[in-house]
């Protein structure tokens, strides 16, 4: 089976705009996104729906309860989003993330260095998987002698991040 396009690549500039999510309680979800994460609220649609963003931009995060007031997670096992990655743009910003969920008593599931990446992974209120990260630069990525990327999964360096956040 080929994974080729059947129509060619799709444009360079494509990107992920926004995501909307699932919560059974508003101001719940609303707590974790802006209260721990600090994502400013830019809009709401009383206990329906509301858009957070970083920076001012209109929305990145969709929040809703049109399907889902007073429901629960899916259960293991089932399709559906696995996780939701939200990009910071350096160590340090990404240091102050885990400081955030430190403080908050906020547990993480998981930690990864990727070589091209250092990740933090956890769940919402909601049990939606959250995945905080940040890219290094292109020039630090592991690469073997063909000048492939080589991807890999070891612990990450989570006291090293945590310092971050105090530079």
């Amino acid at each position: 089976m080929s994974i080729g396009p059947r129509f060619g690549p799709i444009d360079p500039g494509v990107d992920i705009g926004h995501v909307h999510l699932k919560v059974a309680d508003l101001d719940r979800a609303l707590a974790f996104y802006c209260g721990v994460l600090g994502f400013e609220l830019q809009s709401r649609m009383g206990d329906q729906a509301a858009f957070v963003s970083a920076g001012g931009y209109h929305h990145h995060i969709g929040l809703n309860t049109w399907e889902s007031r007073g429901g629960s997670p899916p259960p293991p096992g089932t399709t559906g989003l696995y996780h939701v990655a939200i990009r910071y743009p350096s160590r340090a910003a990404l240091g102050d993330a885990l400081r955030r969920l430190v403080e908050s008593g906020i547990s993480l599931d998981g930690a990864s260095d990727h070589g091209v990446s250092e990740a933090l992974y956890l769940h919402d209120p909601d049990g939606n998987g959250i995945e905080l990260y940040r890219d290094r630069p292109k020039e630090e990525w592991p690469r073997d002698e063909d000048g492939n990327v080589t991807m890999f999964t070891r612990p990450a360096d989570l006291q090293g991040i945590l310092d971050e956040a105090d530079s």
